[in-house]
């Protein structure tokens, strides 16, 4: 696929400063482009590449101030990031628009009901009573459970499990090996100190404009749903327990777990590594920091927290300060004490 210029500024309704009718084919960094490519600068720490890049086309901002001539066309927007990545977005769309038809060998049960331009891998697995809609892409080696319904324009990739009853909803994006409705970590302790597995009988609900990294897992809910709100992100690598919400808008990076029954609210940042216990509420605007544990709720909204167990990040701040100071301060005690038993040697007696 080509793009001219003039195309592109139209996408992201930019400037054009140069030749509207020159075409690029593919992307490239800045300081690596070659002719037929387009870049992009937003980091001011790159502007030196700017006048050696062969890059046909560079987005740039507004306020940057050329300093020297360029064979490149320019194409001048407010933000240069946000706009090259409605690029790749636009780029993307397209290339996926030309996936569709059913691969075989796959089964899809008769009772299946798909959308227009649905396309499906090879050994592919749909089972009984699945509502698919317009535009889903199933990469291959997926499976779908009984029941399940995915939104439009979603698209699984290979290798994605979905388990019965789960609902996946609109521009929802699912990577590589990631489980959604396995069952939850549910044993109800013995007499005899064994356990019995308690049966999850509720399910996974996905909303709309959702991403899930490879290999993150999603459980079901004993009873109920485990939901993960409109707008997540979720990066690779992830647990999330039975019961669990997720809030609109809400970030989680790799590695992360959270345990059953905990409500996380909106706009969440959470750090890799980052634990949170069960049955515990986490306020809108939250920051975790990578690798706390956080073991009590957290009431106000737009806190801070790091460090295991987790507390608040500016009181965590000023601990690692007296922390490093802590060799000097030893140093000027026991020079204290020496001078205070000085004192006491050198005092006439009464």
């Amino acid at each position: 696929m080509k793009f001219t210029a003039k195309q592109i500024a139209e996408i992201i309704n930019g400037k054009i400063e140069g030749e509207p009718d020159v075409a690029v084919s593919s992307f490239g960094k800045l300081e690596e482009a070659t002719e037929g490519q387009l870049a992009f600068l937003a980091n001011p720490k790159y502007e030196e590449y700017l006048y050696t890049t062969k890059a046909s086309i560079i987005i740039i901002n507004t306020t940057l101030q050329v300093e020297q001539k360029l064979s490149a066309t320019l194409i001048r927007v407010p933000d240069a990031y946000s706009s090259f990545a409605v690029i790749l977005t636009a780029y993307s769309q397209m290339a996926k628009a030309n996936l569709t038809g059913i691969q075989q060998p796959s089964f899809i049960a008769d009772s299946v009901k798909m959308g227009e331009n649905v396309f499906v891998g090879a050994f592919a697995y749909i089972g009984n009573n699945v509502i698919i809609g317009n535009n889903v892409k199933l990469y291959p080696q997926i499976y779908i459970g009984d029941k399940v319904i995915i939104g439009d324009d979603t698209i699984l990739y290979p290798g994605v499990k979905i388990h019965h009853d789960c609902v996946i909803g609109k521009c929802v994006s699912i990577h590589a090996g990631s489980v959604i409705g396995g069952d939850g970590f549910g044993f109800a302790p013995q007499d005899d100190g064994s356990f019995k597995k308690v049966p999850q009988i509720g399910n996974v609900v996905v909303e709309d404009n959702v991403e899930i990294g490879a290999n993150t897992t999603i459980d079901r809910a004993t009873i109920g749903s485990t939901i993960i709100k409109s707008g997540a992100k979720l990066d690779n690598l992830i647990q999330v327990a039975h019961n669990v919400e997720v809030g609109a808008n809400t970030v989680i990076a790799a590695q992360s777990g959270v345990s059953g029954s905990t409500k996380i609210g909106k706009n969440v940042m959470i750090g890799g590594q980052a634990g949170i216990v069960g049955h515990l509420q986490i306020a809108d605007g939250t920051k975790i920091n990578a690798q706390s544990g956080v073991a009590k709720s957290i009431k106000l909204p737009n806190t801070a927290v790091t460090g295991s167990p987790a507390y608040d990040y500016g009181q965590a701040l000023r601990s690692q300060i007296l922390s490093r100071n802590l060799p000097e301060m030893e140093k000027r005690i026991k020079e204290l004490e020496q001078m205070v038993k000085r004192l006491r040697n050198e005092k006439v007696p009464e």
